[in-house]
């Protein structure tokens, strides 16, 4: 064990590395006689195990388990071994680095997953004017009725498997991840049946007649590829857990340039029109779907994985708690910018290209904030699955300090550049005159769209989805819209007063999901919390 360990500290990383090979879980299995039973009395039949397999059965039958994550110490401030015992500014300055360095690849794989329906976009759009109503009305139905509902049910993942990666039971991650693989499909299906029948409930909404029918046909080719869309967010939670960030964001800038020559190649010279670019979207959601099972069967270690067995149809109840909270967090915010993006069409073509402009300018800035949060919501649950909880709350200042200097770097950008912005996108003067006076808001804005998002990555690594839920429910519909409606159209602040309203959401959501899920945390107590719910031993019990 000791050369074992020694080994592993000379490793050059930062981040989770398996302490088992796969040479090592082949020769245990193949030391198991089949029929006999081990010193534990359980059968050692491989079909009984494989069927028999849950949170108490460990994957590997090392005593004690070895620990699965060995991080190193270098003469430039690396991480040792014993970081538990080092001052609490070098634990900091050593946490800055490891999110840095997670958050990076992140933020790749968002941006050109981005790019997948931006291409869609741009292909349509030289189509016709009325292809590029129907597209945009196709994808805010897809962002609204589908993308935020299974994005937000894979989200459950970010308080499970980091936790158990890190734990005595690593296997747990392959366990949590079949079980939502599983429960996905039911939640598919009246998504699916809302697509499928989109057309009339357009027509119902009073949408031109030729408008519905071209977004309802993008619907339903767009249903191609959503169980990939879905089973895409589980696999990166699944790297994610392990350390494996950039594994993601490579496979999808290998396929984004495919994505985007696909769309060209399906509208224009195979003449499918406007049918091609969500066929050719959904082939590419596929392939990267496709790539990442490949990756994670030949090259990633099987650690954190476990065979099929009974142990999968259990405990969905708690999934079932935390999905629906889940959804609920996500879900709501996603649904608030449409409200607010239909409120904004009432204030004329004007304010609504200003909007588009002001929209698409928050969702880049958005991306870096989104990746940061993700990055703490995996380091915080590691961290708490190993037992170290003092680490686990330096993590969130740390990424609370990253957050306010991205923040400040978009925030100064809007401020210096905010008379010339809009010509990035548009050249009407009443456009850019809008944009530039709403930009400044739009500058306060990113410091709390920082902070929220560190908030509720620190509360979906501790379980606390619920009370997400309802911090993003109470600040969008109860403080938000409703107040950027007033200032909006009753005070006459037009466009700016919805963004007024957006940032009083933010601030007030911010403020008390980095409070309740950062200043009153225990981190002690948020250790074991984390380790029983992920199907692992007490830290105490784990020795």
């Amino acid at each position: 064990m000791s050369n074992q360990l020694s080994t592993l500290q000379s490793v050059p990383r930062s981040y989770s590395i398996p302490s088992h090979s796969h040479e090592d879980d082949r020769h245990r299995s193949d030391s198991v006689v089949p029929g006999v039973a081990n010193d534990r009395g359980d059968s050692c039949h491989p079909r009984d195990s494989m069927l028999n397999i849950s949170e108490h059965t460990p994957l590997l039958q090392s005593d004690p388990p070895a620990p699965l994550v060995r991080e190193t110490i270098d003469d430039n401030g690396g991480l040792a071994r014993s970081s538990e015992q080092i001052p609490s500014t070098q634990m900091f300055r050593q946490e800055l680095r490891i999110l840095i360095g997670y958050s990076i690849p992140v933020f790749a794989a968002q941006i050109f997953e981005h790019s997948f329906l931006l291409a869609s976009v741009i292909c349509i759009g030289h189509l016709s004017t009325v292809a590029l109503a129907a597209a945009t009305l196709g994808m805010m139905t897809a962002s609204v009725t589908g993308h935020s509902i299974v994005r937000g049910f894979a989200s459950v993942l970010d308080t499970l498997l980091p936790p158990a990666w890190t734990s005595d039971s690593p296997h747990m991650v392959g366990l949590w991840t079949q079980r939502v693989v599983l429960m996905t499909p039911f939640g598919l299906l009246p998504i699916l049946a809302i697509w499928f029948n989109a057309e009339p409930i357009f027509l119902f909404l009073k949408q031109d007649p030729e408008v519905a029918h071209l977004a309802a046909v993008y619907l339903k080719y767009a249903s191609l590829g959503l169980p990939a869309y879905s089973i895409i967010g589980i696999s990166r939670r699944y790297f994610h857990c392990q350390g494996l960030f950039d594994v993601p964001a490579r496979i999808t800038i290998v396929i984004a340039p495919l994505n985007a020559f696909l769309n060209w190649y399906f509208v224009y010279p195979l003449g499918l029109s406007f049918r091609g670019a969500p066929i050719a979207t959904s082939i590419s959601f596929n392939l990267v779907l496709l790539a990442s099972i490949l990756y994670a069967y030949y090259f990633v270690p099987r650690t954190a994985w476990t065979p099929i067995g009974r142990g999968v149809w259990q405990r969905w109840g708690l999934l079932a708690r935390l999905g629906i909270a889940s959804i609920v967090q996500t879900a709501s915010a996603w649904w608030s910018w449409e409200l607010i993006g239909l409120a904004a069409s009432f204030l004329g073509p004007v304010s609504l290209a200003a909007q588009s402009v002001l929209l698409l300018s928050a969702s880049f800035t958005f991306q870096a904030p989104f990746a940061l949060g993700a990055a703490t919501s995996v380091r915080v649950g590691n961290l708490l699955g190993e037992g170290k909880a003092r680490r686990a709350g330096i993590v969130t200042h740390a990424s609370m300090a990253i957050a306010v200097a991205v923040a400040c770097i978009w925030s100064i950008m809007f401020l210096v550049f905010r008379t010339k912005w809009a010509y990035l996108f548009n050249d009407d003067p009443e456009v850019v005159s809008i944009v530039a006076s709403v930009l400044p808001i739009t500058a306060v804005y990113q410091i709390f769209d920082g902070t929220n998002n560190v908030g509720g990555g620190v509360l979906r690594a501790r379980g606390m989805q619920a009370i997400g839920a309802w911090l993003n429910l109470s600040a969008y519909y109860i403080l938000g819209v409703p107040i950027g409606i007033l200032l909006a159209f009753h005070f006459g602040f037009q466009l700016a007063g919805l963004w007024i309203g957006l940032m009083v959401a933010l601030m007030y959501s911010s403020i008390l999901s980095v409070w309740i899920g950062i200043v009153r945390a225990d981190w002690e107590v948020e250790a074991t919390k984390a380790r029983e719910r992920a199907g692992s031993k007490p830290a105490d019990e784990s020795h």
